[in-house]
């Protein structure tokens, strides 16, 4: 076991036990986020899946049992559970970048870069070019847009071959 890894377990028990003493939005963050940082440690399926679906309940939990947070932190809840989900698109099941959308997009509004990648992503996984392109397109229209990493996701392979995703990428770089 790396040392990575000791030390996020560690801190798991640490937050568990903060827990125990009464749960905030906060916390049910970091103790999601340490989660997923196993599963992408992890090198056994089945912890990955464990640790994945812990990360999930902790998540929709904490975006449903209080009433009053702040807009931020709100949103930041709502972008790691975008993001445990397409962690399972890995498996190419098409639900779960349906459940991404629904989180996501009621968010547009608010012109998140990373709303705006999640769900380009969760469009290309579904074969949604239309919205691909219309995700896209807001999402290169936010200042600090990553156009390597559209150049390289896995989920944009489609589109990369498309004359629409050249234009775009061939527009911003300049």
């Amino acid at each position: 076991m790396s040392n990575e890894t000791k030390q996020v377990i560690a801190r798991i028990g640490e937050t568990d036990q903060l827990y125990l003493n009464g749960n905030t939005p906060e916390l049910a963050l970091e103790r999601a986020e340490l989660r997923l940082q196993l599963v992408l440690l992890s090198h056994v399926r089945q912890e990955q899946l464990h640790f994945l679906q812990e990360a999930i309940v902790l998540l929709e939990q904490a975006r449903i049992e209080y009433e009053e947070m702040p807009l931020s932190l709100y949103l930041n809840l709502s972008l790691c559970l975008a993001k445990a989900y397409m962690i399972y698109e890995l498996t190419k099941e098409q639900r779960f970048t349906l459940i991404t959308q629904q989180i996501l997009k009621p968010l547009a509004y608010t012109e998140s870069l990373e709303i705006y990648f999640f769900l380009a992503y969760a469009s290309a996984a579904k074969k949604e070019q239309a919205l691909t392109q219309h995700w896209l397109k807001k999402y290169v229209s936010c200042l600090d847009h990553d156009l390597e990493l559209l150049q390289v996701h896995h989920a944009f392979s489609l589109a990369r071959e498309k004359e629409w995703f050249k234009t775009l990428i061939r527009n911003k770089a300049h």
